[in-house]
């Protein structure tokens, strides 16, 4: 169930869903188009829409009815009970494709995390367990705790935990991070609107085999690997998690961790289905998300990919000021991943050059030996060691 709210509906928006219920191992048996200027608060659509949807489900036996918007708890409710099968909404969908595709430890508590800050919203008065249970030690005792509120707390309590184990995996993440930073090896993260062949291209570039498939969210968890540009030139490349329109908020601030592989990149290659007819939505939503998560001033290069399924060839573009704006390639039949590489391997020159001329932050240690923020000359360092002596 697709709906356009006060806009023609999105090219894309009906394929889009079907493969994100494919993805979560269910067929689809229909699809019906709506568009309403606002939603109905009660039911999101109006009553002669809901009879409709209601027909077309019986009629092809459906067990679920999906739509591809985000339904408040009370809107849920009443529409699963006027059609009287389950109902799930486009969040708690990618949700769900989230759990079944994490592998990593850290994947699958940040899935968690966001599961349960999404059913956090939604523990309403709508089931008799959540009746009031009796209190006191005597038959005439007050009322005691609403199982809601135990629900509530049982599931703060949680997600408590959860955060508190991140925060130990993102420390780890940050001791690795520097250790890379320590030997001046640029950083390169592939990001991109979900399917556009980052896997592929992450695979292309360093020669290995890691999973990669024409499916929506088929990489969850980040991969790093040193990457060969040039003879005397290496990066470190960096695959992250995909992006869709309207990815849900608590998924953002779930994966802040994985995606700061992102936030701290000297290059981002953004991976762009050249053979998309939507590709320019796509392109708008991967930056909404990047504003999000503050790596809108990282310095980008697009990346065309597919040209094999449209018929281009491999182009490099230029900004006016000479700096490398676009390359065309094809991942999948390696067309042009040379031109990428040198449009890499020039890149990384150009920061290296812009960064020796840059003063040298202080390391933390360094900050402990002298309060003041002033790293020592070699000759104070110097002079404290024959003073030791």
């Amino acid at each position: 169930m697709t709906v356009a709210l006060g806009r023609p509906a999105l090219a894309d928006a009906a394929e889009e869903l079907s493969e994100l219920v494919r993805s979560d191992a269910l067929e689809p048996v229909g699809l019906l188009q709506a568009r309403r200027d606002k939603p109905d608060p009660a039911t999101y659509l109006g009553s002669g829409k809901i009879e409709e949807i209601k027909g077309l489900a019986k009629a092809a036996g459906a067990d679920v009815v999906v739509f591809d918007a985000a339904l408040s708890a009370a809107q849920e409710r009443n529409i699963a009970n006027a059609l009287g099968i389950a109902v799930m909404d486009r969040t708690e969908l990618i949700l769900e494709i989230f759990r079944r595709r994490a592998k990593s430890r850290e994947g699958r508590l940040q899935v968690e995390l966001a599961r349960l800050e999404h059913l956090s919203t939604r523990l309403v008065r709508g089931w008799t367990h959540l009746e009031r249970q009796r209190g006191g030690l005597g038959k005439t005792g007050g009322p005691g705790e609403k199982q809601i509120e135990l629900d509530r707390r049982m599931i703060a309590a949680r997600v408590k935990m959860l955060k508190s184990q991140l925060k130990k995996l993102e420390r780890q993440r940050d001791t690795q991070r520097r250790s890379r930073m320590r030997t001046d090896t640029v950083t390169v993260s592939l990001v991109g609107y979900t399917n556009a062949g980052k896997s592929t291209l992450f695979n292309r570039l360093v020669r290995e085999k890691t999973y990669a498939a024409d499916q929506l969210f088929a990489t969850l968890d980040t991969t790093a690997r040193r990457c060969w540009v040039s003879d005397d030139q290496t990066v470190i490349l960096s695959d992250t998690v995909g992006f869709i329109r309207g990815l849900p908020h608590q998924l953002v601030e779930a994966f802040k961790s994985t995606l700061d592989e992102t936030v701290h990149a000297d290059v981002l290659l953004h991976v762009v289905d050249a053979s998309s007819p939507v590709r320019e939505e796509q392109m708008a939503s991967v930056q909404e998300v990047l504003g999000q998560i503050h790596a809108e001033d990282i310095p980008v290069i697009t990346v065309f990919n597919k040209i094999d399924l449209c018929g281009r060839s491999p182009l490099l573009q230029r900004h006016p000021d000479g700096r490398v704006k676009s390359v065309a390639i094809s991942a999948a039949t390696g067309e042009g991943v040379d031109l990428l590489r040198e449009a890499l391997a020039e890149t990384v020159v150009a920061l290296q050059q812009q960064n020796a001329s840059l003063p040298r932050e202080p390391e933390p240690w360094e900050l402990e030996a002298d309060p003041r923020g002033r790293s020592k000359s070699d000759q104070e360092a110097l002079a404290e060691l024959e003073a030791l002596l």
